[in-house]
């Protein structure tokens, strides 16, 4: 149970938007720290934008920005609630940041003095003090940045920053915009506020497992300027790698290429590859250096690559190119001969199939390589197709039972996906 926090008005006007576009942060109370950057006026609007997410905010500013940048009273009437600009001794610092008070300290915007003085223990301002009790209770601390950009490459502003990110503390890193560091939009602030706080109160069997995913298309390359593709965006695996990452658990994922951006994804390590091969080659080295609990293979690896790939651009006046193709490897085959205990995901995508030709290949799939389930998805339906924002499945087990997942939208069915994967673990165990 929190203890009750200082200062609160649940009546005042201003609180009337809580929740108003969301109910994700509900209940949750969300210490704002201001710091001395121009981009301080910004703090208002990100304040009303986690309220109307359902945050109750509780604004600290340092001396800086009260004084000069923003007013506290401007900031009072944002959230409702009183604004702590020093340290008095009602001990502001403890109410706010002690064991059980908060659920969340978000610093926007963040200066490199507060990032410096965090770093090294100091706490001698409002703001540093509850960025001080904050680490010791293991409340979740997000950092936004805001600088010149030659203040935000400077080397020992960047050790500071390491140091925090070693202890972790999370840093939503700054757009390098001519010549300033500008503070991330609000929008990625809540977006993130949002996915910590899952994360931090879903009890779940993947909190802390090592999970590897793969995902989007790769290209195999014809002559240096020409590429032989598919038209996978890597939306379901991304989907994958954000729910697991939700989750708590260590996500790894290997992406080729896609129409999708890889965002959303705050602690996952991405690693870029191009080619069937290097993605073959960069499974296999993640395997061998590390103990993954889970793989899942969602990416749309090229079946075949030129065999004649030309070491100069290919002329463009002729009339046909002839072109020889072979298999490539298939890279899902090759993972139980690095990885015994791995719980293996496959993906079996066809085209217009009837369903019970669909989950015989998929099943025969899953045989072959060994998995403990297979995907199997027609791109040829509506709502499945490659690129599309939804999919359908019949999800396949090694016993042949078959879950059928309707049309829904990715991130859901990663949700289920998961699902699926944990009861299947912990009924193993």
């Amino acid at each position: 149970m929190k203890k009750t926090t200082i200062n609160q008005n649940d009546n005042h006007p201003s609180k009337e938007i809580i929740a108003k576009l969301g109910v994700e942060l509900l209940n949750k109370k969300v210490v704002l720290c201001i710091t001395g950057s121009i981009a301080a006026y910004r703090a208002v609007d990100l304040a009303r934008l986690l309220m109307k997410h359902g945050a109750d905010v509780f604004p600290v500013m340092s001396e800086s920005s009260s004084s000069t940048l923003i007013n506290s009273e401007l900031m009072k009437w944002a959230t409702g609630n009183e604004v702590v600009t020093k340290l008095t001794g009602n001990l502001e610092h403890i109410s706010l940041a002690d064991y059980n008070t908060s659920d969340l300290v978000i610093v926007y915007p963040c200066t490199a003095n507060t990032i410096g003085k965090m770093a090294n223990g100091i706490d001698d301002t409002s703001v540093t003090s509850v960025l001080s009790v904050a680490v010791g209770a293991n409340i979740p601390i997000i950092i936004c940045p805001a600088m010149h950009e030659s203040m935000f490459q400077n080397k020992i502003i960047q050790v500071n920053i390491l140091k925090l990110k070693q202890i972790g503390i999370n840093f939503l890193e700054p757009k390098l915009v001519d010549g300033k560091a500008k503070v991330v939009d609000l929008e990625n602030v809540v977006s993130f506020a949002i996915n910590e706080l899952q994360r931090v109160s879903r009890s779940s069997w993947f909190t802390n497992k090592k999970i590897l995913i793969t995902a989007g298309g790769t290209v195999e390359y014809i002559d240096p300027v020409r590429v032989i593709s598919n038209l996978s965006s890597g939306k379901t695996g991304i989907s994958i790698a954000r729910e697991a990452e939700m989750r708590g658990a260590d996500v790894t994922l290997i992406f080729g290429h896609g129409s999708s951006e890889v965002e959303g994804l705050h602690r996952t390590r991405i690693v870029n590859v191009d080619t069937s091969s290097d993605m073959l080659n960069a499974v296999k080295q993640e395997l061998s250096n590390s103990d993954y609990d889970v793989g899942i293979f969602a990416a749309a690896v090229s079946d075949y690559k030129s065999a004649d790939k030309s070491s100069i651009k290919l002329d463009s006046s002729s009339s046909y190119i002839d072109l020889r193709l072979y298999a490539t490897r298939k890279i899902i085959d090759e993972v139980r001969e690095i990885s015994k205990d791995i719980f293996l995901v496959g993906f079996k995508a066809e085209y217009k199939i009837p369903t019970s030709e669909l989950i015989q290949k998929a099943y025969e799939r899953l045989k072959k390589a060994r998995c403990d389930l297979m995907v199997a998805n027609d791109v040829g339906m509506d709502g499945s197709r490659l690129g599309s924002d939804t999919i359908e499945t019949h999800i396949v087990d090694a016993n042949k039972n078959v879950i059928h997942t309707p049309t829904r939208d990715k991130p859901n069915f990663a949700k289920l996906l998961l699902d699926i994967i944990e009861k299947k673990e912990l009924k193993a165990k």
